[in-house]
């Protein structure tokens, strides 16, 4: 087994272990409930990491951008329809507060001077999953780190 696998199978079991729809994430302060639907989003989207980063690429073989990888994983794992740029996605989504934030919602950053140019994918613990064409591959950052913390614009629900 490499790693990487290894890595997602304990952030399935993880994920497992939160439960469904209603429940809550143990530990949580806020109580939030945690979505299946949102589950299965990060737990697809794990699975994309290290996935080579193409501008305009719709599919891991081709290579993902950020609102690329959004519309690929939300069609697979979830059967939502999300197409367009991360600006159009952002349009597509219900608003929703940085303090609301659920496993499988969608964070937008202003990365190119201009609203909505980034996008990624939450997956709990102040942690999202995203495309950027810096170093070309799929992967994990955190909110508060300095260059996306500065750059932070809005949070979209787009199921339950």
């Amino acid at each position: 087994m490499t790693i990487k696998n290894f890595l997602i199978l304990c952030c399935v079991l993880l994920l497992a272990a939160c439960g469904g729809v209603g429940s809550v994430r143990p530990g949580s302060a806020d109580n939030t409930p945690v979505s299946d639907k949102g589950n299965d989003i990060v737990i697809y989207s794990l699975g994309l990491i290290d996935t080579n980063y193409r501008f305009g690429g719709k599919n891991p073989e081709a290579g993902l951008d950020c609102s690329g990888m959004v519309s690929y994983v939300y069609k697979q794992a979830a059967g939502l329809k999300v197409t367009g740029s991360a600006a159009d996605i952002a349009r597509q989504g219900r608003p929703i507060t940085k303090a609301e934030l659920r496993p499988g919602d969608l964070v937008f950053f202003n990365t190119m001077h201009r609203a909505f140019s980034h996008v990624g994918i939450y997956i709990g613990d102040g942690r999202f999953i995203n495309a950027p064409s810096t170093n070309g591959k799929v992967r994990i950052d955190r909110l508060d780190n300095n260059y996306y913390a500065a750059r932070f614009e809005a949070v979209r629900r787009y199921f339950d």
